[in-house]
């Protein structure tokens, strides 16, 4: 269990820290400042211990070495290693020592002298340019205090525990202008949730076959580390150990270079010599067409797939790029502009190995969003439409509110996988887990809940055993779908009849627009004032009766023709054109139809579609039906809080004004006992 405590001081020590940038940087621009610093830090840890281990080794081998001699080969030894050295001497502390003119020039060299893999993530996080920036604002020797001394080793600090010092940073250095990026740090027992639930097939004491991890939105990390622990942890012995490092391969990509550069230097850090974590956007394709960088995984298959995507983030900036695979990835739909969550399904189900090679397994994080936005034939509908008739989808999983550091939301376990078992086949199990957390003692931002080893057990123990319960409810595949019908029904009076309406005839009044009215509502009366060139500020009204046997405007001109005297001789054509040009408005006396939709259950129309869907309507309307028409394809939702729902009989009137009696008699003691001081 996180001790939340020691990662707030320790956040609020850094915070204190930065309060000295006020007036030379804004708020927004402090996490570029001085998180990159913290990295540097936290890999200067690891280098520390690293020099100590070879000093040892050396000391035990030849006692007499001189200190020059030990550092000498300290240094070269150092510089052998396959994942991490610095050619210089510097340290962040002996920076400091040295002269305050050197400070710049000396920092420099120090970060210019990394391994390649550790210059990667400096260049990620632009650091160089930001260093002219500080330098500028005379900051930069308070900013390499604020990390030179501190412990941010990940023996000391774990990759999780890293991700909830950044992310606290991140907040306060963004609350007077944070804007909502669907960014939501994932808590680890959350990660541990979703880890157990796909039932990875791996035992450390006999396996010879390696397995695949992937994270199209790894963030800093925290879903692969926590996977790969979670594996590690089954490990009896050493050789154990080593056949997880050997045979579990991380895979990822990250969209932020921030975020990247932190996932991938925690990587190095903690000795993962099996990880393939590239930086870009994984939603769109990785062509020179296109200058970002895109999915650097596309082609690959993988085992196990765990992911927290982003939240309702809008995907405009990069829809026509994403729109190129618009045929092939997302061939089956896209969402809303205004929420991608879906897009990283579908790039996630591209790389599903095929049941042939032995299937793969999903774990995703979302929302409620993907679970029921979008009507039938909406690419979300379309979406839910394709996982489902494909049988994809295992189980859903009802978390607790205020899991999260940065909001309050209730959010959803999908687990996924194209090789389920018999006796999951077309069904899909949804476990209500609304209730199994306990409060947190003290609340991290909006973490106020969280769930224990003994919620986590019963999720598991829900999840294995499959079946019906006050918690866990089995569907079908196409209880989800629904039929949506376009219906036109004939709205009546209070006298219970038929109703006709006088309405403006708004749009332009021409044989298209007429016709359409027509079209929907049957004949019609159209009543005309048309402003007269014949008769100074005077009028021409006219009335026809619509019945689609000539086109109005003719049938106009040819009353015209009748009735208006200085019109009598012109040709219907010339009066057509001479009515167009005339200032008018119009009225129509029409049925009062009204256009409405219904959604039939799909389950209550079989065997026999169209009988059920007249019987349903004339159940559900009560006025006449002139048509109905259903979309060409089924709808797809999810609807979780309706399957769960229980009615909660209100509070009686009569207790209520009980219980405000009370709160009157008590306020009324209380005034008598202030008035009596």
């Amino acid at each position: 269990m996180l001790n939340k405590e020691r990662l707030n001081n320790l956040s609020n020590e850094i915070w204190k820290g930065a309060i000295k940038l006020r007036g030379k940087f804004k708020a927004k621009d402090y996490p570029s400042v001085i998180l990159p610093m913290i990295m540097i830090r936290r890999i200067e840890c690891v280098l520390e211990a690293q020099r100590d281990e070879i000093r040892k080794e050396q000391l035990k081998n030849s006692p007499n070495l001189t200190e020059q001699e030990l550092q000498d080969r300290v240094k070269s030894i150092e510089l052998t290693s396959p994942t991490l050295y610095n050619r210089s001497h510097w340290t962040l502390r002996k920076i400091l020592e040295e002269s305050a003119s050197q400070v710049e020039v000396n920092f420099r060299d120090y970060i210019n002298n990394y391994s390649e893999n550790i210059d990667e993530i400096i260049d990620k996080f632009n650091y160089r340019a930001v260093i002219t920036q500080i330098v500028k604002a005379k900051r930069l020797a308070s900013i390499i205090e604020l990390a030179a001394d501190e412990d941010f080793s990940p023996e000391t600090i774990s990759n999780i525990e890293m991700g909830y010092v950044y992310e606290e940073l991140l907040q306060k250095f963004s609350q007077d202008d944070a804007k909502d990026t669907g960014e939501h740090f994932t808590p680890r027992e959350i990660i541990r949730v979703m880890v157990e639930l796909m039932e990875i097939d791996f035992n450390p004491s006999n396996a010879t076959r390696a397995i695949s991890i992937y994270d199209p939105a790894c963030g800093t990390g925290g879903m692969l580390s926590i996977t790969k622990e979670h594996l590690a942890d089954k490990a009896k012995n050493k050789q154990e150990l080593k056949t997880v490092e050997t045979l579990v391969l991380l895979n990822g990509q990250e969209y932020l270079a921030h975020n990247y550069a932190v996932c991938k230097a925690d990587m190095i850090l903690k000795g993962e010599s099996h990880i393939n974590i590239t930086h870009g956007n994984s939603l769109i394709p990785h062509i020179e067409s296109i200058e970002d960088d895109g999915d650097q995984h596309a082609g690959s298959t993988f085992d196990y797939m765990i992911s927290n995507p982003p939240f309702g983030v809008n995907w405009s900036d990069y829809k026509d790029d994403a729109l190129k695979l618009a045929a092939s990835r997302y061939r089956y739909g896209t969402p809303d502009i205004g929420d991608g969550a879906l897009l990283f399904l579908l790039s996630i189900i591209e790389k599903m190995k095929p049941v042939e090679e032995g299937g793969s397994k999903v774990a995703i994080l979302f929302n409620g969003s993907p679970l029921s936005n979008g009507d039938a034939l909406s690419g979300e509908s379309e979406i839910r439409r394709h996982i489902l008739e494909s049988d994809l989808l295992d189980t859903i999983i009802m978390l607790p509110d205020q899991m999260f550091y940065n909001t309050g939301i209730y959010t959803y376990i999908w687990i996924l996988s194209n090789n389920k078992a018999t006796h999951k086949e077309e069904k899909v199990l949804i476990i209500n887990a609304r209730d199994q957390f306990e409060k947190e003692p003290k609340s991290f931002g909006n973490k106020r809940n969280r769930i224990t080893n003994a919620h986590r057990q019963w999720i598991h123990q829900q999840f294995h055993t499959w079946k019906n319960s006050s918690h866990s409810k089995t569907f079908a595949t196409k209880d989800f779908a629904f039929h949506k019908v376009k219906i036109i029904f004939w709205q009546e009076d209070e006298n219970n009849q038929p109703m006709w309406v006088n309405e403006v005839f708004e749009t332009q009044l021409s044989n298209t627009n007429v016709k359409k009215k027509f079209n929907f509502y049957g004949d019609f009366t159209l009543t005309l004032s048309i402003k007269s060139p014949f008769k100074e500020g005077g009028s021409i009204s006219q009335k026809l009766h619509i019945d689609g046997a000539k086109p109005f405007e003719t049938l106009l001109a040819e009353k015209l023709k009748t009735t208006i005297t200085e019109l009598k001789d012109e040709k219907i054509n010339d009066i057509k054109k001479w009515f167009k040009a005339q200032s008018k408005k119009a009225e129509y006396h029409h049925r009062h139809y009204i256009s409405d939709t219904e959604y039939i259950p799909y389950d209550s129309c079989q065997p026999d579609k169209s009988q059920c869907i007249e019987d349903f309507l004339t159940a559900e309307i009560d006025y006449q039906i002139i048509n109905w028409q259903e979309v060409e394809q089924l709808g797809y939702e999810i609807l979780p809080n309706k399957y769960f729902y229980k009615y909660i009989e209100p509070t009686s009137s009569e207790k209520l004004i009980n219980e405000f009696w009370d709160l009157e008699k008590e306020a009324e003691s209380l005034l008598t006992g202030i008035r009596d001081l």
